[in-house]
C-alpha cells in the first residue's frame, strides 16, 4: 500500500497578479511584520554571492537554471547550495528536483511586489 498522494499543480503567478509583501514605502509605514519579511528578501540579496546567482537564474534562457549551469560563482558547491537554500528561504526563489539536478526559478510574484513597493519612491 503506498502513501504517495498526488498533489495538483499550481499555475505561476503573473506580475500583475502579485500580492504585494508589504505597501509601497510612500503609502504608509510597514507593520513590524511587514518590515522582517522584507528585510529578510533585502538581506538575501545583500550578499554578492547570493546577488550574482539571483542574477544568473533571473536572466537564464527559458526563466530557470539547473544548479550545474550557474554553480561557477568563484565558492565551492556546498557553498552555492547555502546561498540558493537562503534566496528559498527568503521566497526569491523556487526549485525543482528533475533525476538528479535541481532547477531554480526565480519568484515572479515577489519579485514584482518588491520592485512595486521601491517604484513607488521615483
Amino acid at each position: 500500500m503506498s502513501n504517495i498522494k498526488a498533489l495538483p499543480l499550481l499555475e505561476p503567478e503573473v506580475a500583475g497578479d502579485a500580492v504585494p509583501c508589504c505597501p509601497p514605502l510612500t503609502e504608509r509605514p510597514l507593520t513590524a511584520e511587514e518590515a522582517e519579511r522584507t528585510a529578510a528578501m533585502f538581506k538575501a540579496l545583500g550578499d554578492p554571492v547570493r546577488l550574482r546567482l539571483f542574477s544568473l537564474v533571473a536572466s537564464h534562457e527559458g526563466g530557470e537554471a539547473c544548479v550545474c549551469d550557474i554553480s561557477d560563482v568563484g565558492v565551492s558547491q556546498p557553498t552555492v547550495s547555502h546561498h540558493l537554500k537562503k534566496l528559498k528561504a527568503a521566497g526569491l526563489l523556487t526549485s525543482e528536483r528533475r533525476g538528479t539536478w535541481v532547477y531554480y526559478r526565480v519568484e515572479p510574484s515577489v519579485v514584482a511586489a518588491m520592485g512595486q513597493m521601491l517604484g513607488s519612491l521615483g
